[in-house]
């Protein structure tokens, strides 16, 4: 039986990227940049007024001058101007290109407008007060962002600032989930006293759905062994294939002896975790295959603890996991790598109470799923624990 870190690391050990395609702007959230941004020209690309006021030339107020001829009305997205004579200034807009013949903005609160002129009543002042200079924020050239960063809400409007709407990125896994068991029936069926409804076909197509991943087939099987091997041969055309059930030792768990009929090599099964243990891992060519436990804990777990970090691995995402202390004291139950729910209130990991990995009240208030190291028998009230967040 493997260790949960040497698992881990033979799975990581096959990540490797799936390709790069070119997605419009609009489609880019939460995706993978597989090129680096460079700023395509200055920002601003211009002197920026940055208040309403009026613009003037700074030497006309070492003269003393206090009261001035308003020229024009600039506008933002105005582009022609007069020049300014010593005496003179522009009113001016926020967002408006300020002349090169002004180099200070003053703001409408320290004027007073008066036929035609601005007079002003202000104590002190500085060149470019008022005026976001060209370039200060980006030059062109720049390096902006680099590729393997993740796209959030806020580089989607950086993006679209510097006119990138196609961008390269990390080709998502195609990914196929196939539940299996006899004693399961879909959500929509009523379920008679010695069945159950398939709440893990839902929730792996809900963990996918979160990074973004569509599978390009989700479908449950019974437990018949021909149709399952059918299925599973079909399935192995995907990149990333995600069994569920049937990996036990059980007269009907032929998952395993399928897989490796099928050609496909076997990296474990059985791992030294709590729950999770009968997990199987295999590769078949650039393939992986994840047989996870049928439980819904077990589930959800070896989905987060290998499934999500070989995904990530693969796209380029670090995989870091989060650390706050614990708000009780846990003494391990095995001499496994334990893994078990909480509830995170931002301040520490409180706990939740469990019966088993079959528990399906775990998503009524778990947020968290939280890791005991085998080598730890107690893990103490305050003392920092790693955990994978669930929202």
């Amino acid at each position: 039986m493997i260790s949960y870190q040497k698992a881990l690391e033979t799975i990581l050990s096959k990540a490797k990227s799936f390709g790069t395609e070119e997605v419009h702007l609009d489609d880019a959230l939460d995706r993978i940049l597989a090129e680096d941004i460079f700023a395509n020209r200055d920002f601003p690309p211009f002197n920026r007024a940055a208040m309403d006021g009026i613009a003037i030339n700074i030497q006309d107020l070492e003269k003393g001058i206090s009261s001035y001829h308003i020229t024009e009305t600039i506008y933002a997205g105005d582009n022609s101007f007069k020049k300014l004579a010593s005496g003179e200034c522009y009113k001016i807009m926020t967002g408006a290109a300020v002349p090169e013949s002004a180099n200070i903005v003053i703001r409408n609160e320290d004027i007073l407008f008066e036929n035609g002129t601005a007079k002003l009543n202000i104590d002190s002042y500085k060149i470019y007060q008022n005026i976001a200079q060209k370039g200060q924020d980006l030059k062109e050239g720049e390096l902006v962002l680099q590729q393997a960063s993740q796209i959030n809400t806020a580089k989607i409007g950086l993006l679209a600032s510097l006119g990138k709407h196609i961008l390269k990125v990390q080709k998502l896994p195609q990914v196929a989930v196939l539940t299996t068991g006899n004693e399961v029936v879909p959500v929509h069926q009523t379920a008679s006293a010695t069945q159950i409804n398939n709440s893990n076909l839902h929730l792996l197509k809900a963990l996918l759905k979160k990074l973004g991943i569509n599978p390009v087939k989700a479908e449950h099987l019974t437990d018949e062994r021909d149709s399952l091997k059918t299925a599973i041969e079909n399935a192995l055309s995907a990149d990333i294939i995600i069994l569920n059930g049937g990996v036990s030792a059980g007269d009907a768990d032929f998952i395993p002896e399928i897989l490796e009929e099928l050609g496909t090599q076997k990296l474990f099964h059985k791992a030294a975790i709590r729950p999770g243990k009968p997990i199987w891992c295999g590769c078949l060519n650039d393939k992986i295959v994840f047989a996870l436990p049928g439980n819904p804990f077990s589930c959800l777990v070896t989905f987060k603890i290998f499934v999500e970090p070989f995904i990530f691995s693969c796209l380029g995402i670090p995989n870091l996991n989060e650390q706050l202390p614990l708000g009780f004291t846990r003494t391990g139950k095995t001499s496994l790598d334990e893994f078990f729910p909480a509830f995170n209130n931002q301040k520490e990991l409180q706990y939740l109470p469990i019966n088993g990995s079959g528990d399906i009240r775990l998503g009524l208030h778990a947020n968290a799923i939280a890791w005991h190291p085998a080598e730890i028998t107690d893990l103490e009230k305050g003392e920092p624990v790693f955990f994978k967040p669930l929202q």
